[in-house]
């Protein structure tokens, strides 16, 4: 694939596959995409990050001639160019050996971040999202306690490394356990012990 050769990809394409080694490295001219896991139905499952173009999509994988260790997906309209792997390689090996030390390094340092945040969501999404509610919880006058969501659900799922929808779906399965209660923005903590005990705390 030539480098000048552009693709445009709609919302929700996937433009790149974790643990695989694409033989090009993409370049986003526009659009953003969502960095996470992608589960076994092929709906994201955990947000981890977000690339904004105009940028590299996973230029550090490429430095480091490693796997990407993230699903890619398109969330608006994006357009990128690809560059040959082995081309971009190539480029790298003309800098100086001071310059391509660099690079290495933050490449290597984003790339144990990544591998952090991807550990991060090994713990059950469950669990996390029990942590997080008695993190937050606040005492009420009759003795329970609550949450009151003042943040849109998109930002509590980016601050529990999930998607907006798997925390949706989390929260009904608390409910169906009868963890939780409460209906809008107002989530009663019906059963302390039971959320500690799923947390793990």
């Amino acid at each position: 694939m030539r480098a000048s050769e552009t693709e445009q990809a709609p919302p929700g394409a996937v433009l790149q596959r974790r643990a695989l080694q694409p033989e090009t490295v993409a370049y986003i001219d526009s659009g953003r995409v969502v960095l996470g896991i992608l589960g076994r139905d092929g709906v994201l499952e955990h947000q981890l990050g977000l690339v904004q173009g105009p940028g590299w999509l996973d230029a550090s994988s490429a430095v480091l001639d490693q796997p990407c260790l993230m699903d890619g997906i398109a969330e608006t309209e994006v357009v990128l160019r690809h560059l040959p792997r082995a081309v971009f390689r190539s480029t790298l090996s003309t800098q100086s050996a001071a310059v391509h030390g660099v690079l290495v390094d933050v490449a290597r340092a984003h790339r144990q971040q990544a591998e952090l945040a991807v550990s991060r969501v090994a713990k059950d999404a469950d669990a996390r999202c029990a942590e997080w509610l008695l993190r937050h919880a606040q005492s009420g006058e009759a003795g329970g306690y609550f949450v009151s969501l003042v943040e849109r659900k998109r930002t509590i799922a980016a601050q529990l490394g999930i998607a907006p929808e798997t925390l949706s779906r989390v929260l009904r399965h608390l409910r169906d356990r009868n963890l939780i209660g409460g209906a809008g923005r107002l989530v009663n903590l019906l059963d302390i012990a039971g959320l500690r005990a799923l947390a793990g705390t």
